[in-house]
């Protein structure tokens, strides 16, 4: 029993690799333009399927052991991520930054969001159908056994390999760079940053092009680690703002530490209980743990 639990956690852990990515775009977007961007998740499937579309041109190689994808799937990857950064730069020029200058509400901007989320599905059922796809098919590489009895696919381990190292480039750009430091101050107080001559616009263009990069690669991963399936962002979209609420809303290291929580309760969870009821135990803990520390488990950046 304790090394299937330490299998899970471990499947958590990865679990939470791949929500991490989607939840700090997420918040930095929130922490940014102050509304939750309902299309954040189909912004994952957009990535998904960009990698998926090419693919289908690149000849298929041998694997690159010990994992299932060849070096077309890592070409796909870095083609998807700014492919769907400007995807979701665009849902911003074409109708939330209109929306903005007519001073819409928080509401009214989350409503056009789900619109989009709504609009982006149609799409990408009307270009690849409703039947899941695979990147690839039969292909199982072996279990790799680590301490402890823990047992991981090697992808589950590439994928949180991918999440780590783009959080940590995040956490550079945030700490580091003069962008970086414009977006925190822009989170904290907007109207301060315009007046200190904070070049706001440009800020909130690397906000979406970033977190719209950052859910590409997070529906890439999910994809490779399942299935792709044009609802597959739409069905993470709950756990990806539960982490975010749960991490403190508008903070990148929180939605990451949520994610994680997030992932491990769900996957842990199984050992107990019927698999289906594991977003529920996972959504449950996230209550108990707000009813104690209602601002979430961080403060949020700039406070």
């Amino acid at each position: 029993m304790l090394e299937r639990l330490l299998s899970l956690a471990a499947s958590g852990v990865m679990l939470g690799g791949i929500l991490a990515l989607g939840a700090v775009g997420l918040t930095l977007v929130y922490g940014i333009l102050r509304f939750g961007n309902f299309a954040h998740g189909d912004l994952m499937t957009v990535g998904a399927y960009v990698a998926l579309a090419v693919m289908a041109f690149l000849p298929s190689g041998q694997p690159l052991a010990p994992f299932s994808f060849g070096w077309e799937f890592l070409v796909a990857l870095l083609i998807a991520m700014p492919i769907t950064g400007i995807v979701a730069l665009a849902a911003d020029r074409l109708i939330y930054r209109p929306l903005r200058r007519r001073r819409s509400s928080a509401v009214i901007l989350a409503m056009a969001s789900l619109g989009v989320a709504f609009f982006v599905r149609s799409i990408i059922y009307l270009g690849w159908g409703s039947d899941f796809k695979f990147y690839y098919q039969g292909r199982i590489p072996m279990a790799i056994q680590l301490p402890f009895g823990v047992q991981v696919r090697p992808d589950q381990l590439f994928t949180f390999g991918l999440a780590f190292i783009l959080v940590v480039l995040i956490y550079i750009l945030l700490e580091k760079t003069k962008i970086g430091k414009a977006m925190r101050a822009t989170a904290d107080n907007p109207a301060l940053a315009r007046v200190s001559g904070i070049a706001t616009d440009r800020v909130i263009f690397w906000t979406w092009m970033i977190g719209g990069a950052l859910a590409g690669a997070s529906g890439v991963m999910l994809g490779l680690n399942s299935q792709v399936r044009p609802e597959m962002g739409w069905l993470v979209l709950l756990p990806l703002f539960a982490a975010v609420i749960l991490g403190s809303i508008g903070n990148p290291y929180g939605a990451l530490v949520g994610a994680l929580i997030i992932g491990i309760i769900r996957e842990v969870s199984t050992a107990f209980l019927n698999p289906t009821y594991g977003q529920g135990v996972a959504f449950l803990v996230m209550i108990i743990i707000l009813l104690v520390r209602p601002q979430g488990i961080f403060r949020k950046v700039g406070d």
